[in-house]
């Protein structure tokens, strides 16, 4: 499956799904489901290549902040929720986490608590298949490998948040005491 084909379909899902991101998960299942066993796996493929180009420390630290904290589960069903929007916005959030402070839903999420997690979005593959061909989705034989995370910073350390996610602490973060 394409990049293009990838997204495509998201994107349909989104506009069948109401905006709620577990609904764009089953739309999207159904969808994939349609299509021939082939293309489920080339999805999943797709898929695993796409949030290991998104298993970045700065995307962690964003997520971490918006949600409140974010296990390693946390992070990957926020990344689940970050495909749920789109292309345009995770190719932006991947290159620049900073910029998941200007989506509008994010600024009400500073006050209203509202966390951002997709777990659906991840077995979307799995659950297509299964409802395709009622068997199991096949192992991937070549599984694309995911980036060392070898700049971990302290998410806790608000000055190191403002520092490297400033417009995302700006929301997030309490201010400095004086």
């Amino acid at each position: 499956m394409r990049t293009e084909d990838f997204w495509q379909l998201i994107d349909r899902a989104r506009e069948g799904g109401g905006g709620e991101s577990d609904a764009v998960a089953a739309r999207a299942v159904a969808l994939l489901a349609e299509r021939d066993p082939d293309e489920i796996v080339g999805y999943a493929h797709h898929q695993q290549r796409v949030l290991a180009a998104s298993y970045r420390v700065d995307l962690w630290g964003a997520a971490y902040l918006i949600n409140g904290g974010a296990s390693a589960d946390g992070f990957e069903y926020f990344r689940g929720w970050l495909m749920t929007q789109g292309r345009a916005v995770f190719a932006r959030a991947v290159a620049d986490p900073d910029s998941l402070a200007e989506l509008p839903r994010v600024r009400a999420a500073s006050l209203s608590g509202e966390e951002f997690q997709c777990e659906a979005m991840l077995v979307v593959p799995w659950e297509a298949y299964r409802k395709a061909t009622a068997a199991e989705l096949p192992a991937d034989r070549d599984p694309v490998p995911v980036p060392d995370l070898n700049d971990f910073w302290d998410f806790d350390d608000e000055e190191e948040a403002r520092r490297r996610l400033p417009r995302l602490a700006a929301l997030f973060v309490e201010p400095p005491a004086e």
